[in-house]
């Protein structure tokens, strides 16, 4: 999968980046959330690239559920299924900025149980394999493992703390409260910012909105990495929930610190 993506962003991602042409960027959700043509050919030939090496297992990418949202509903019950964001940090990507990847997931029953985010540019692979650990590989195969960084006190955390999708009210008693960590990260790609956490750059990572092709497969490399994530309500991830809040930490005091740092007092 690895040997695949990297494939597919030499062919489709590199020779598009900062040569996109007029009409080839256009808004979907709003004027911040942006597609591109890369975007929607990267997803086709990922399905095409897919669906012979897993057979029966549906594909389901971001462009095609933003146009059939119908298919977001059964990510988290099915048997199987593969979820892919073929260019996260689209926006970046646009405006010349090298922070995106692509993000891919296998999903049983609601749980990741495999993971792949490729960056383009770094050419190389953060993946995630449920009970067998999170490594990066590089284009000739070589692995380097992945771990999380040891556990501080809040004041001293780097956190990613995506509060522009909070409901007001949270929003409201959220933002005073990022001047108690150490420093603070949104690159407006959870690819990378999925993987600045597995490696232990970042300590933390917080975010609302739960899209599975967005957190699915950074849930379960974090984890494997050796870290500890639970949606707000101290639950597992699950694909089948797409808001309420995960947040990811070292391990279970650092979350709980965290969690009392933004929402409780």
């Amino acid at each position: 999968m690895a040997r695949a993506l990297a494939s597919i962003a030499r062919a489709e991602i590199l020779p598009r980046f900062t040569r996109l042409e007029c009409g080839e960027v256009r808004p979907k959700t709003g004027p911040h959330d942006l597609v591109t043509v890369v975007d929607e050919a990267v997803e086709r030939v990922i399905g095409a690239t897919l669906r012979p090496l897993f057979p029966g297992v549906p594909v389901v990418g971001e462009e095609a559920a933003s146009a059939n949202p119908g298919l977001l509903a059964g990510i988290g019950s099915a048997d199987a299924v593969l979820v892919c964001d073929p260019l996260d940090g689209t926006a970046n990507f646009a405006a010349g900025l090298p922070l995106f990847g692509t993000m891919l997931a296998l999903i049983r029953r609601g749980e990741p149980v495999a993971a792949w985010i490729h960056d383009p540019i770094r050419q190389d692979t953060a993946i995630a394999l449920r009970g067998e650990g999170a490594w990066v590989e590089d284009g000739e195969g070589q692995r380097q493992a992945l771990r999380v960084a040891s556990p501080v006190p809040p004041a001293r955390m780097a956190a990613v703390i995506a509060h522009r999708m909070l409901p007001a009210e949270h929003a409201a008693s959220v933002r005073p409260r990022l001047g108690l960590f150490g420093a603070g990260w949104e690159l407006r790609c959870a690819a990378q910012e999925w993987r600045l956490g597995a490696s232990g750059r970042v300590h933390v990572l917080f975010y609302w909105r739960l899209l599975p092709w967005d957190h699915a497969p950074g849930s379960l490399l974090f984890a494997e990495a050796g870290g500890f994530v639970r949606r707000l309500d101290g639950e597992p991830y699950h694909a089948g929930i797409h808001s309420g809040g995960l947040l990811a930490a070292p391990d279970r005091d650092s979350w709980e610190a965290v969690r009392a740092a933004l929402f409780e007092g």
